[in-house]
């Protein structure tokens, strides 16, 4: 039974180091979060086993957590660099499938055809503003910028403010106020389920998205020329680097000394 013990105790090591791996490997990856893997107890008994001679039967991995902690706001200078300093998180449209994704990573873009994407390539999705900047709605859609305006004028420049509020400016000097960047929230955030490229997906478990206004209720502000660095911190993961390898060594030397005991027990039979 010790070697199963063990073995179980060597798997659940070998996932704490691929979480941590993991951590590390994306230290710079913008909007990232990290991972902690969680472990509990197996015990080989029922109610009517006597507990004063349960000696359990190894661990496994309960979860493996994500902390969604503010990463540090790091100044960029660039207009379509966003950060959300709060809750929230920007939808965009995958452009293949159509299915919505949730990412922190504020590194947009905008397209020839005026097409705000974030940094692969999807349509950020946001609420339409009327002339004055007011929201006409709030089902979130694809943000377009118009290359040219009404006096057809060409389009010279973008901003994004607080409030989300993506700006236009062009060559005749006016500004026309053109979309309201949508932020989500969900009623449980560790349910969302990382599909890479720093995005994640809805689940049942996380609850459906709930959007609304940057900087209004729960939703934080959104800060322009900024992005989120990942959560990271490399002395403490390098930390539980080292603690996990002890653990992964110590359950290795007890399979040994178990297989020693084996093979003790088998000499003297002979």
């Amino acid at each position: 039974m010790s070697f199963f013990v063990s073995l179980s105790g060597l798997r659940n090591a070998s996932t704490d180091l691929e979480v941590i791996s993991n951590n590390i490997a994306n230290a710079e990856s913008v909007g990232f979060k990290k991972s902690n893997a969680q472990f509990a107890d197996l015990v080989s008994g029922s109610s009517a086993t006597d507990p004063r001679k349960t000696p359990g039967i190894g661990a496994t991995v309960s979860a493996i957590s994500q902390d969604f902690a503010l990463g540090q706001l790091e100044q960029t200078g660039r207009a379509l660099d966003v950060a959300i300093n709060g809750d929230g998180f920007i939808a965009t449209n995958d452009a293949i499938s159509g299915e919505v994704s949730f990412t922190r990573n504020g590194n947009l873009q905008l397209v020839a055809n005026g097409e705000l994407q974030d940094a692969f390539g999807n349509p950020v999705q946001g609420f339409p503003l009327d002339a004055t900047g007011t929201p006409t709605s709030f089902t979130p859609s694809d943000i377009t910028v118009p290359t040219t305006n009404a006096g057809g004028a060409a389009l010279s420049s973008v901003g994004i403010d607080l409030r989300g509020v993506l700006s236009a400016v062009y060559t005749d000097g006016s500004v026309d106020p053109i979309s309201q960047v949508a932020l989500a929230t969900f009623p449980s955030t560790g349910g969302l389920n990382p599909i890479g490229l720093t995005k994640w997906e809805a689940t049942a478990e996380s609850g459906p998205p709930e959007f609304g206004q940057p900087g209004v209720g729960n939703f934080g502000q959104i800060r322009s020329g900024s992005l989120e660095r990942s959560n990271v911190d490399l002395a403490e993961e390098m930390v539980a680097l080292l603690g996990a390898q002890r653990n992964f060594q110590a359950n290795a030397r007890a399979i040994d000394t178990a297989t020693a005991f084996t093979q003790t027990i088998l000499n003297l039979q002979r």
